[in-house]
């Protein structure tokens, strides 16, 4: 029986080893990929003197713009792409998989810089501008929605500190997400697990979309 017991003990001691030491590795493997992340090389520099941007007053220009993944390639992914979107018009980029529109809507904020050409914002080129001051004037939904292990109140909520719940109700609602939030069963103090796990995939892009319509940005 004593020996019974020892055994148990032991393989119970051995049990939680193994966990500390899986757990370890994972901690590892997550140490190395943010490492990579931190360490990365920032290929979008701002300049020294970089202007100020408040407002959005007039109109985005693409002028002659022209770019390839690869510096010096051959094979552009958009060339020589002549745009100009009006303040309050709506756009729609349509065209095959593979075809630059991700990447073009992505130069808006800077993502990617052009190779050739210019872009603009109010006759200004985005380069001379103050990347952080710019960005915090657009509103972004991305294919893949970014949310996280938390209620529905704080991912909608996101990023602005002084949001109240009318606010984050009535942006749930322009995105037409305020009828399942309240279906679920705390309504938005629900968690909605890793990466919105416990919501369909059409739940997580309208609470991308009603964080985006809450910070209610020009662009």
């Amino acid at each position: 029986m004593a020996i019974l017991l020892l055994l148990l003990k032991l393989f119970l001691l051995l049990n939680k080893l193994h966990k500390r030491i899986t757990i370890f590795k994972k901690g590892v493997a997550s140490e190395e990929r943010i490492s990579k992340i931190l360490d990365a090389e920032i290929v979008i520099i701002e300049k020294e003197n970089a202007k100020s941007i408040s407002g959005f007053n007039s109109q985005i220009e693409f002028k002659n713009v022209s770019f390839a993944y690869r510096k010096g390639d051959s094979g552009h992914v958009l060339k020589n792409i002549n745009l100009v979107i009006p303040k309050g018009k709506t756009i729609a980029l349509v065209g095959q998989s593979g075809s630059g529109k991700t990447t073009l809507a992505d130069m808006v904020p800077r993502f990617y810089d052009v190779d050739e050409g210019e872009l603009l914002i109010d006759s200004v080129n985005l380069k001379d501008l103050k990347i952080k001051e710019l960005r915090g004037l657009i509103g972004m939904v991305s294919q893949e929605s970014i949310l996280f292990n938390d209620t529905v109140f704080n991912n909608i909520a996101f990023g602005i500190n002084s949001a109240s719940e009318e606010d984050v109700i009535k942006a749930a609602k322009i995105a037409n997400a305020h009828d399942f939030i309240v279906a679920l069963p705390e309504g938005y103090h629900t968690n909605i697990g890793d990466r919105g796990g416990k919501l369909s995939g059409g739940q997580r892009q309208r609470l991308s979309i009603a964080r985006a319509v809450l910070k209610n940005p020009p662009i």
